[in-house]
């Protein structure tokens, strides 16, 4: 894409907030080009000068700009995982937020529409979790660091363990409004690498015993 002046970035940010708005409200069938461009006001020609692509183009944007805001909801906490205090924070924040969204998935409704059409979709979802479990496995290393994980714990593995939990619990919720599941994996992921510290100092200590 074009750098784009402070005005014409700000124009198709206002195009892209717009069209995340009326999808997360409407959905992604429910919400025509017409309808983005008069919650935004905007031209048909704006629209399709900095989104060439229409609307495919417009929903990957928007699949972005919804991925982005997963990690984004998330912070401080996610990049805090330094104690435990700290990752029943990061807990509480993704249960709430998660509670607000609802039983839609805007990130889901614009990958799920796109599917295999826009090979792009599928990379954006990719680049997401990728980062997500990049920084739970961060928080398990300086965990281990401080001695209040098994250092011989996988924290790539751990990490993924915890990350396909939330997307478990997050699916069951779009289908029953509930983050029941969604609580319970994360209480049991974080028990989990807590216990994982005492299990390896009681089997190292029957090793060692004469």
């Amino acid at each position: 894409m074009p750098t784009l002046t402070r005005k014409g970035a700000a124009t198709r940010q206002r195009i892209l907030e717009g069209a995340a708005g009326l999808i997360r409200e409407h959905g992604v069938a429910a919400t025509t080009l017409d309808d983005v461009l008069s919650v935004t006001s905007t031209s048909k020609s704006q629209l399709f000068h900095y989104f060439p692509g229409g609307r495919e183009e417009l929903l990957l944007a928007v699949a972005r700009y919804e991925a982005g805001r997963v990690l984004e909801d998330q912070r401080p906490q996610l990049g805090e995982l330094t104690s435990w205090p700290a990752w029943y924070a990061w807990r509480d924040r993704v249960v709430d937020r998660y509670r607000k969204q609802g039983r839609l998935c805007p990130l889901n409704a614009v990958t799920s529409h796109l599917g295999d059409r826009t090979p792009g979709a599928q990379a954006v979802v990719t680049e997401l979790m990728g980062q997500w479990q990049a920084e739970i496995a961060a928080g398990v290393r300086h965990m281990q660091a401080a001695g209040e994980i098994d250092p011989d714990l996988d924290p790539e593995r751990a990490a993924a363990a915890i990350l396909a939990g939330i997307q478990g619990g997050v699916l069951i919720q779009m289908s029953t409004g509930r983050t029941t599941h969604l609580e319970s994996a994360l209480d049991l992921g974080i028990a989990y690498l807590r216990s994982s510290r005492a299990q390896a100092s009681q089997v190292t200590g029957s090793r060692s015993a004469p």
